[in-house]
């Protein structure tokens, strides 16, 4: 699932003219944030230095208000049927307190939105989509839910959503004061899974899940007991080096870690192979799905793909820079910045098929000038185990 980064804008949905702030807006301005409108949300792009968060959220943790995503609740009786056919993956045959990653596709098999959905219940699942594509998503699942025992509803501005990303995560929930009553206790909750809890008696949803690369979880729970959890997360993870993180640093986090963003890998004229993404499809489930036709046929011949560059230096292709192999146009770079951890730059880019082969070499020009660049594998970075 990929939250917009500050310089995205939705292709899928325009979002309300109002601008929207977080419930935990104050105590952004009070730490001195510097904030941004995207996505009709004004929220914190960095506190300190993009610098200083993006380490920090290597080394230790940063903890960040990802209020602006949305939440959908999926209710009934053909809640797993229902979701096999409104989206691209199979969702029926996950488990109890399981995370899916899937994709929210139209007729022609372009992406609406990828999201995570989450089973909290037999007949319940909870579906997090993108801030800038919550009216798109909300309606389309809404649309499809005709001629099935469901109910489709959107909840989003019910939660608050705060995210605790870094190697030292599951010390600082541990160590929170007021939050218990874990369904699953933290050491054993596998990746990509959830568990209900409680913060001072408000329930609340936990995944272990995220969008840095690293280890962390987000929290779920109710706008009015947002504000305490954030102080109570920030006194408990102080001493172990939690720093507040704004959406910038997150930019290059999920960079990084080669995560697709929407608005820049994925977008309504992108199908999901070309954004090595076609594992998310599952063609194998029983039944129709929407875009099932359009998936089966697969994109044009010579459709570009996602790939992933790395260059020397200190100058970085940043989106929409134009690749080129000799003098020919071969490709556009979609995301790209001098990789904090890595020290070089890096960017993902859809390139011509023939030269998508790792090792091939391609330039990138910036501004006239040509940097020569590799193809490499995703990601570019991987935590350790």
């Amino acid at each position: 699932m990929s939250d917009e980064s500050p310089s995205s804008a939705s292709a899928a949905d325009s979002s309300p003219a109002s601008v929207r702030y977080s419930p935990l807006h104050s105590i952004h301005e009070q730490l001195g944030a510097a904030f941004t409108d995207f996505a009709g949300w004004m929220m914190p792009v960095r506190y300190s230095s993009d610098l200083a968060e993006h380490h920090a959220v290597r080394t230790a943790a940063g903890i960040f208000d990802i209020s602006h995503m949305a939440e959908i609740h999926v209710r009934g009786a053909d809640a797993g049927a229902y979701l096999d056919f409104a989206l691209a993956g199979k969702l029926s045959g996950i488990a109890l307190a399981q995370a899916k990653y899937s994709l929210l596709l139209n007729e022609a098999g372009g992406i609406i939105d990828d999201l995570v959905t989450y089973r909290l219940a037999d007949d319940h699942f909870l579906v997090v989509a993108n801030a800038g594509n919550r009216f798109a998503a909300a309606t389309a699942l809404a649309e499809r839910a005709k001629g099935f025992d469901v109910t489709v509803t959107d909840e989003s501005d019910d939660y608050a959503l705060i995210a605790v990303q870094g190697p030292v995560s599951r010390a600082i929930l541990e160590a929170t004061a007021g939050l218990s009553d874990f369904a699953t206790p933290l050491d054993e909750l596998k990746y990509y899974r959830e568990t209900a809890a409680t913060f001072n008696g408000t329930d609340l949803i936990i995944g272990r899940t995220g969008y840095t690369g690293e280890d962390g979880f987000e929290l779920y729970i109710q706008v009015d007991a947002a504000a305490a959890l954030w102080a109570a997360l920030t006194v408990a993870g102080s001493p172990l080096g939690l720093v507040p993180a704004g959406l910038a640093c997150r930019d290059t986090l999920r960079l990084e870690a080669g995560m697709p963003l929407y608005g820049h890998e994925l977008s309504l004229s992108t199908f999901p192979v070309q954004a090595g993404l076609g594992r998310v499809v599952a063609l194998s489930k029983e039944g129709d799905f929407v875009g099932r036709t359009a998936i089966e046929a697969g994109p044009d011949a010579g459709a570009r793909v996602l790939v992933g560059l790395s260059a020397e230096g200190r100058r970085a292709g940043r989106a929409d820079y134009p690749l080129f192999h000799g003098d020919k146009e071969v490709g556009v770079i979609t995301s790209g910045a001098l990789s904090p951890t890595l020290g070089h730059p890096i960017a993902m880019a859809y390139v011509d098929p023939d030269v998508s082969e790792v090792g091939t070499e391609l330039h990138i020009d910036v501004r006239g000038s040509r940097i020569a660049a590799s193809v490499v594998s995703l990601p570019f970075y991987k935590r350790e185990a």
